[in-house]
């Protein structure tokens, strides 16, 4: 597809998000894990305002369901739409089952895939990523891939036909924030689905400074389960997301080497005039 005839990403102009036909009110995607219990868990995903909560499949435990012994047993389905992910997988065979498991115990065909390249920084394998959404898109799922920030990659899982990308502000569960917003300025300018930053999010100024660059939302977890106080880091964030959401909107002013007087100078009699 020519540059010229990318869309705009329903919603990063204004409006709601749009993820697979439906809208969502919040841009705050939210994860499950690292949690000290499930009722922390509860009370920072109502928290966090988020519509949208993300789960392991490898590491959620199926067969408890119903138990109370299950994470899923503790998510509202009627409030959250679930995003099943396949974290922790390493090739493309074991990410596609997992993203088939998932729609068959699930029912959902949502699914970020994640198929990781390298154990120590969990970055992604990018021709492991780009086979594997080939294959889950032509199989009917609604993809959303963590990729690393390359716009290039980012383009061609567009042409592939994923509904979002959700590239990496920095390695997973890190909290060094965005390392190079350049690049997720060109990946906004250069591909028309929503953009998700995922990953590497630290704390509310992080959230704050995605949004303003024009994200269409961000996805974290580690930010906000291994707080100190997850309660509070979810409403921390929810804000950040609002109010970036709010500047980017409004249009910040330049940048400028030097001082720009606030006040009004002229009619103003200077000494000795």
């Amino acid at each position: 597809m020519s540059e010229s005839k990318r869309p705009m990403a329903k919603g990063r102009g204004s409006g709601p998000l749009v993820i697979g036909g439906r809208e969502y009110k919040s841009r705050l995607l939210v994860g499950t894990g690292k949690y000290a219990d499930f009722e922390t868990m509860k009370r920072a995903h109502e928290a966090s305002g988020a519509e949208i909560v993300t789960v392991a499949i490898r590491r959620a435990n199926m067969e408890a369901r119903g138990t109370g012994g299950s994470l899923l047993d503790h998510i509202d389905l009627k409030r959250y739409t679930l995003l099943p992910n396949t974290a922790g997988c390493y090739n493309v065979g074991d990410a596609v089952l997992t993203a088939q498991l998932a729609r068959e115990a699930l029912g959902t065909s949502l699914i970020k895939l994640e198929v990781i390249g390298d154990e120590r920084t969990l970055f992604p394998d990018n021709e492991g990523l780009l086979e594997a959404a080939k294959i889950l898109v032509k199989d009917g799922f609604t993809v959303l891939p963590y990729t690393i920030d390359d716009p290039v990659l980012c383009r061609k899982l567009e042409d592939i036909g994923c509904t979002a990308v959700m590239p990496l502000a920095a390695p997973i569960g890190s909290g060094l924030g965005i390392r190079n917003p350049y690049n997720i300025q060109i990946i906004l300018e250069t591909v028309g689905v929503p953009v998700l930053v995922d990953a590497g999010v630290g704390t509310a100024s992080d959230v704050a400074i995605a949004m303003e660059l024009g994200c269409d939302g961000v996805l974290l977890n580690t930010a906000i389960a291994g707080a100190a106080d997850p309660v509070k880091m979810a409403s921390a964030m929810r804000h950040a997301v609002e109010g970036g959401r709010l500047a980017y909107e409004a249009g910040r002013i330049p940048k400028k080497l030097y001082a720009t007087a606030s006040s009004p100078i002229e009619g103003v009699v200077r000494a000795g005039e």
